[in-house]
């Protein structure tokens, strides 16, 4: 079946391109709520997503862990190397405060009476070397602004003391203050600075640094201990004397002193407890025990008073080993703090480090598989899409529009390579789209099998439906009987519509007619040869309001459409009602005919569904046999690319055909009307410029009666025994078309019948035609003359005329060019002698026939080769 193809160069016809336009929709409305309606690289981006956040997440916070572990051990680690700083002020402080209780001592020995500038001179040296250490401290505070709360606390306590020291100093030379006052504000300063000493704290997870801060707080309070008895000491031998309250305080301090020792030599390790020894073995360190010793009173004697210069000698020899014990426990505890805070960043950075690299590689990893898995589902939905939405449809439109040889069709294969199951399915998926090809072909062949016995069968009707309307024209020719001939025309209208159901299986079959014009015919002679192929032809009235010239090659569709348009308003609607039928120019440049009945009509769903089916043109399956109309019109209409719809009217149906532009030809010129009138009224059986050109408003051609002078449905037909009356006008479509084509019917019958005086003979006065497969008889009363003799034949053996040669190189024929004139007389008739054939020789002579026609209908393409226009004759070429 013939069908335009789309301008892009696809291949697949306009009417069936949206069928290739089908999506592949789910079943039920996704929700993003459902977890299986999620789509698959938000399932992949959920598996490889969520387990990498709740690790970054766990990792995150051990990292965190430990990067706040790795700051506190920072913190304390600067904590305590700060502490060299704050022992050495300390130091210098113990030393400022003994002096200072000597010299204070030593003013109330002489009585209040004391030179200042001695007192300042005296202690300068203390007060530059306490200055500087707490310069030293304060310059090593600075980086410590932003650790925890406790050490700022005592920081500021401690900066509050020190505070305080140069209004003492100030204080001291003029004994303004008492020395319980003065040697209170050094004790203050001192403890705060013990207390800030003791501050740094690694965390409860760190007992060894915490054991290190203990041992050198420890030793600093043995020595501070040891500070306090050098400066009582001290001030009761600058005295003279020991007051009531150096015994017990000296006694009590001795009892510190021993309860701070054996805290140390409990908590110090070995190595320090040696340290300590060293340092208690050292002479000075003995004789300042033995001067100590001469100072504790044993029974009645009073405690000795010591030198004053020799006393501070030694003592201050042997603050300066404890100064050395203190600061070697003080570095080995930031050494061990430092280190460990060195240990724990380079742990956290190796496990960030760690934990960075396990997840990216995991992150990696996981991308890679899900972007393998991700490309070959999706390769595997292309692929899916692909043969589903484009592949398979294409190959059944293929299929399905074959007119030769079933076509190979090959199957791609699987575009997934893995050997997974997602391979596996993909290969599946092949098996079964070959095996879904593989059924369409054997369908195809099927359905070209079944088309092929379609048409045989079809032709072989149309053979028989031909020879039977020979023989009824032979028949009516010579009826003489009004009764009988009107059932031989009922007969031979029978046989049309035989011809057309045989038509109609070609179309279902998918096959063109063969019957063809190739000049273009008038709209109004299509549908008058489309109101001949009706039973109930006296019902119709058709109007043709502007002058449409039909392209030759259309024109047997378009009749076979209307003729099916007409019978099926003229069968549902009731007999004592017309069906109208009118032909008019819509622009811009196409025509419209509708054809209206006041039927019983159709519902609304009925009208949806059959326009439905008119627009895209169905298979041929069981429904076509019930509804073979409505099929045979929605394949015409797709194969001329004619839009017809249906539309339901108050009482009836509006069926509208709308004609493109394409398929309407210029009129011809006034020329070509000249040259073809004379053929014309030959053909229609009147004499070459004898009265009966067309009648304006007649919408017949040549003359012929229009459809309201038509005998009215039931009346019967007069009757004249006298002699058989004859048809005026044609009784079949191409009887119709030919003489207003002014050329051949293609593949048909009609020029053999012509020979024997059928269709198209010339027509008696007084007799009215019948379309749709009969002519009716004459009216009633009417005189029907002598039927006049056939029309001329050629002459035999007398060359045919012709005026060129074709691209072919065949010459081209002047139509009827060697008939006579219908006003010449006619040639007498000269009786041919009738031979009886031998049957052997005829039956190889149609054995011969029908095998050329059987390899002619085998052939792939027919090809119609066109005459040019205005040649004196149309040929057609096979």
């Amino acid at each position: 079946m013939a069908a335009a193809l789309d301008p892009s160069g696809s291949g697949v016809p306009n009417h069936r391109r949206r069928r290739l336009d089908v999506r592949v929709v789910p079943h039920r409305r996704r929700s993003p709520l459902r977890l299986r309606d999620w789509r698959l690289r938000v399932k992949l981006g959920a598996v490889l997503i969520i387990p990498s956040v709740a690790f970054l997440v766990v990792a995150t916070v051990q990292t965190g862990t430990l990067l706040g572990q790795a700051n506190v051990l920072g913190e304390f680690s600067q904590e305590v190397t700060i502490g060299r700083q704050i022992t050495a002020l300390v130091h210098e402080l113990q030393a400022e405060r003994d002096r200072t209780a000597g010299e204070l001592a030593a003013v109330a020995r002489s009585g209040g009476v004391a030179d200042p500038g001695q007192i300042q001179a005296a202690l300068r040296s203390t007060y530059n070397a306490a200055n500087v250490a707490t310069t030293q401290l304060q310059e090593a505070a600075q980086p410590l602004a932003d650790v925890d709360a406790s050490w700022r606390v005592s920081y500021s306590r401690v900066q509050d003391a020190l505070r305080q020291l140069p209004d003492v100093r100030a204080a001291v030379p003029g004994g303004v203050l008492s020395v319980n006052t003065v040697l209170g504000s050094y004790n203050r300063a001192i403890d705060a600075l013990l207390t800030l000493l003791a501050e740094p704290s690694p965390g409860d997870d760190q007992p060894e640094l915490t054991n290190r801060v203990l041992r050198y707080v420890q030793i600093a309070r043995v020595k501070e201990i040891s500070s306090r008895i050098r400066g009582t000491l001290y001030s009761a031998a600058r005295a003279g004397r020991y007051d009531l309250d150096d015994g017990v305080e000296l006694t009590d301090l001795r009892a510190q002193q021993l309860t701070a020792l054996g805290d140390f030599r409990v908590a110090a390790t070995t190595p320090q407890i040696q340290l300590y020894q060293q340092a208690a073995a050292d002479p000075a360190f003995q004789n300042a025990i033995k001067m100590e010793e001469e100072t504790i009173a044993v029974g009645a004697s009073t405690p000795q008073v010591l030198s004053a210069d020799e006393w501070w000698r030694v003592s201050q020899h042997r603050q300066d080993l404890l100064r050395q014990v203190e600061a070697a426990v003080l570095g080995d505890a930031a050494q061990a703090a430092e280190e460990r805070s060195s240990d724990q960043l380079r742990e956290t950075l190796l496990v960030a480090g760690g934990v960075l690299g396990v997840l990216v590689i995991g992150l990696a990893t996981s991308i890679i598989i899900g972007r393998s898995l991700n490309s070959s589902l999706r390769l595997l939905r292309a692929q899916a899409l692909q043969v589903a939405q484009i592949d398979l449809p294409e190959a059944l439109e293929r299929l399905r529009t074959v007119e030769s040889g079933v076509p190979q069709i090959e199957v791609p294969p699987a575009m997934v390579r893995s050997m997974d199951e997602i391979g596996e399915v993909a290969e599946a998926f092949v098996a079964v789209h070959r095996s879904a090809v593989t059924v369409a072909v054997e369908q195809a062949v099927m359905r070209r099998n079944v088309n092929a016995m379609f048409v045989n069968l079809a032709r072989r009707s149309q053979l028989l439906v031909e020879r039977q309307l020979e023989l009824l024209d032979d028949l009516e020719r010579e009826e003489s009987d009004p009764d009988q001939l009107d059932n031989l025309f009922k007969l031979d209208h029978l046989a049309a519509r035989m011809r057309r159901n045989d038509d109609s299986l070609l179309v279902l079959a998918g096959t063109e007619s063969t019957r063809r014009w190739n000049r273009p015919v008038p709209l109004s002679a299509v549908m008058l040869a489309a109101v001949a192929e009706v039973e109930q032809y006296q019902r119709v009235r058709h109007e043709s309001a502007d002058q449409l010239y039909i392209v030759g090659h259309a024109v047997a569709d378009l009749v076979h459409l209307l003729a099916e348009l007409l019978e099926n308003a003229a069968t549902f609607s009731p007999p004592e009602t017309v069906v109208r039928i009118s032909g008019r120019a819509e622009a811009p440049g196409a025509g419209l005919i509708e054809i209206v009945d006041d039927g019983l009509g159709m519902s609304q769903n009925a009208i949806d569904e059959a326009n439905a089916l008119l627009a895209e043109p169905p298979a041929a399956d069981v429904a076509a046999s019930e509804r073979m109309g409505l099929f045979v019109v929605s394949h015409l209409a797709a194969r001329q690319h004619v839009q017809v719809r249906l539309r339901a009217l108050d009482h009836g149906v509006l069926a509208s055909i709308l004609l493109p532009p394409a398929l309407l030809a210029a009129p011809p010129s006034q020329a070509e009307l000249e040259q073809t009138a004379p053929n014309r009224r030959v053909l229609a059986g009147l004499p070459a410029g004898a009265p009966g050109e067309p009648r304006a408003g007649s919408g017949m051609p040549n003359g012929l009666p229009g459809l309201d002078e038509q005998p009215i449905a039931g009346r019967p037909p007069g009757r004249n025994t006298t002699r058989r009356p004859s048809r005026n006008v044609p009784t079949r479509a191409e009887d119709v078309l030919a003489p207003a084509a002014g050329g051949s019917v293609a593949g048909s019958t009609w020029w053999s019948r012509q020979g024997k005086g059928s269709a198209g003979a010339p027509a008696a006065a007084g007799a009215v035609a019948a379309p749709g497969g009969g002519a009716a008889a004459p009216a009633a009363g009417a005189t029907a003359p002598p039927a006049p003799a056939g029309p001329p034949t050629r002459v035999a053996g007398t060359a045919p005329v012709t005026v060129r040669v074709n691209a072919n190189g065949l010459p081209v024929r002047v139509p009827m060019a060697q008939l006579p004139s219908a006003n010449e007389p006619a040639p007498q008739a000269v009786p041919v002698q009738r031979q009886e054939p031998d049957p052997e020789a005829v039956g190889g002579m149609l054995s011969k026939f029908y095998g050329g026609v059987r390899r002619a209908e085998a052939e792939e393409t027919t090809e119609i080769t066109m005459a040019p226009a205005g040649a004196g004759k149309e040929e057609e070429q096979q």
